[in-house]
């Protein structure tokens, strides 16, 4: 069954920029090699609330949950994680397809 990792992203200081858009280009090599596609990924948002207003939006189909586990504990995605963690806040949830 399909599985779609979704994160939301808020960039809250523009000085660590650069970090995020290294982890960009360097995690998306990765999100394939495991099978993921991306789906969106874009800062191009209209948001309908006040509540809920995010810099930058990432949706990514993977062919199961599992292989969202996979990505997320491998090495190769640990190694730049730090990247994403020190510049940017975010929330992610994985929502499977019935």
């Amino acid at each position: 069954m399909a599985a779609y990792f979704i994160v939301d992203v808020r960039i809250p200081n523009a000085n660590d920029r650069q970090k995020y858009d290294e982890y960009i280009e360097k995690v998306k090599p990765i999100v394939e090699r495991f099978g993921g596609k991306y789906i969106a990924r874009s800062e191009q948002i209209t948001a309908l609330s006040d509540q809920w207003s995010p810099d930058r939006f990432i949706m990514i189909e993977f062919r199961s949950k599992d292989d969202i586990h996979l990505w997320l504990s491998s090495e190769e995605y640990k190694s730049i994680a730090i990247l994403r963690e020190s510049s940017v806040k975010s929330n992610a949830i994985i929502v499977e397809n019935d």
